[in-house]
């Protein structure tokens, strides 16, 4: 699950991403996002860390984007705030662990599963930019789906 963490960092990008050339403190970004402001400097200082965001002091200073938003991704900064995209440490490409308890990670049904979740979320994570979520553009569009009905 997304962190609440997580989620505020991609609303603080989409924010500027709407702004671009523009800079904006953090404080006009918690405010038009409703963030809370201290949560929020903390994750722009991780994405400046990233080179996700880049700042400048002063009156005039603020955040912007470091790159296009068309060069951000979902799972690039799901990634930075949260950590690996696998349900299982084993299933994990940049975290992988081996898991304490499996006798045989080869022949783990667990494993293979979860590593399949992975490869659909990042493929989807990892394909949507800032500029597709901000144009409605990507690979699903919940407007597409159809809520499930009763089973016959």
């Amino acid at each position: 699950m997304l962190s609440q963490r997580g989620r505020y960092a991609l609303k603080a990008l989409l924010c500027l991403a709407r702004r671009v050339p523009e800079q904006l403190g953090v404080a006009a970004i918690a405010e038009q996002e409703a963030i809370p402001r201290k949560f929020l400097e903390a994750i722009m200082t991780e994405m400046r860390k990233a080179r996700i965001v880049e700042s400048s002091r002063g009156a005039a200073g603020g955040y912007r984007l470091a790159r296009s938003a068309d060069q951000i991704t979902f799972g690039e900064v799901i990634r930075q705030t949260d950590g690996p995209l696998a349900l299982l440490p084993c299933a994990s490409r940049n975290f992988y662990r081996r898991c304490d308890d499996c006798p045989d990670e080869a022949a783990c049904v667990l494993r293979q599963v979860m590593a399949r979740v992975r490869n659909e979320v990042s493929e989807i994570l990892d394909r949507t930019t800032l500029t597709d979520a901000l144009n409605g553009v990507g690979p699903v569009s919940l407007l597409d789906e159809r809520a499930p009905g009763p089973t016959p």
